[in-house]
C-alpha cells in the first residue's frame, strides 16, 4: 500500500471530520481565471457543505460567472498531526428564503458554539436580508490524516 493510500481517510471519517471543524478555505475563479481564496464559516446541508454570503461579495460575483470551488478544511500544527478534506465540486445556489435561513443558522452555530438558536436566530434574520447561500455538490474529494503513519 503507497502511502496516499495509508493517510486516506474513509468516508465516514470524512463526514466525522467535516462534522467537527467550523471553518474552511473557499476558492473560487475570479475572472481573470486567478484563484480568490477566503476563510469562512460553514454549514452541513444534508452532509454538503453550506455557507452564505453577502449577495455582492466577491465570492458571489465569481460563483455566478463558475459555479466551480475549492474547500479546504484542515488541522493539526506539526506533520504528524496533520489531517485535512479537500472537496472540489460546484456551488449551487439557494434561492428559497426558508432554506438560505437554516443555511444561516448553521453556519451561526459554527462560529458562536453553544450560544442557544433563540439568541443566534435575531442575527440570522437580521443578516440573512442581504445575504445568499451555496450548498456545494461534490465531484471529488481528497484527504489525508498522517496519524496514520505512526
Amino acid at each position: 500500500m503507497n502511502q496516499r493510500a495509508r493517510i486516506a481517510m474513509s468516508d465516514e471519517d470524512v463526514t466525522a471530520f467535516l462534522e467537527a471543524a467550523r471553518k474552511l478555505q473557499l476558492a473560487t475563479i475570479n475572472a481573470d481565471g486567478t484563484p480568490h481564496l477566503v476563510t469562512m464559516f460553514y454549514g452541513l446541508d444534508a452532509g454538503r457543505i453550506a455557507f452564505w454570503t453577502y449577495a455582492k461579495a466577491q465570492k458571489a460575483r465569481n460563483l455566478e460567472r463558475d459555479p466551480r470551488v475549492s474547500c479546504l478544511v484542515e488541522a493539526g500544527e506539526d506533520y504528524g498531526e496533520l489531517r485535512g478534506v479537500l472537496l472540489y465540486g460546484k456551488a449551487q445556489r439557494v434561492d428559497e428564503r426558508d432554506q438560505v435561513m437554516a443555511i444561516g443558522m448553521a453556519v451561526a452555530r459554527r462560529m458562536t458554539p453553544g450560544v442557544p438558536d433563540e439568541l443566534l436566530l435575531p442575527y440570522v434574520e437580521k443578516t440573512g436580508l442581504k445575504r445568499i447561500a451555496y450548498v456545494v455538490e461534490r465531484s471529488k474529494v481528497v484527504s489525508w490524516d498522517h496519524r496514520r503513519l505512526t
